[in-house]
């Protein structure tokens, strides 16, 4: 499995980017098992899980970024995405891609990260 991470860069304090993460497997036939997330990692910091979403849709968020971003996932393209509005400078970091299952049959990918650089 691969997850192609993309959509990283550099962006003013309260301006937008759109992080899309395409899986290299069908994901239409996911279930509550199955959970795509977003994770990031400041330098220095430990890595964040910041959003996720299973295959039945049920959303989660890390504090710091309710209200303001967004996972959505395209099941005909095998693709997640993240939409960040109102960034800050705090929400500079790498940015992971990530697919799971938790049970039976566990499994956990990661993607290359993509770097977002919000700057003040």
């Amino acid at each position: 499995v691969q997850l192609q991470a993309s959509g990283g860069g550099l962006v003013q304090a309260g301006g937008s980017l759109r992080l899309s993460c395409a899986a290299s497997v069908s994901i239409s036939s996911d279930n509550v098992l199955n959970v795509m997330g977003w994770y990031r990692q400041a330098p220095g910091k430990q890595r964040e899980l910041v959003a996720s979403i299973t295959g039945n849709g049920i959303i989660s968020y890390v504090d710091s970024v309710k209200g303001r971003f967004t996972i959505s996932r395209d099941n005909a393209k095998n693709t997640v995405y993240l939409q960040m509005d109102s960034l800050k400078p705090e929400d500079t970091a790498v940015y992971y891609c990530n697919r799971r299952r938790v049970g039976v049959r566990s499994y956990n990918y990661w993607g290359q990260g993509t770097q977002v650089t919000v700057s003040s």
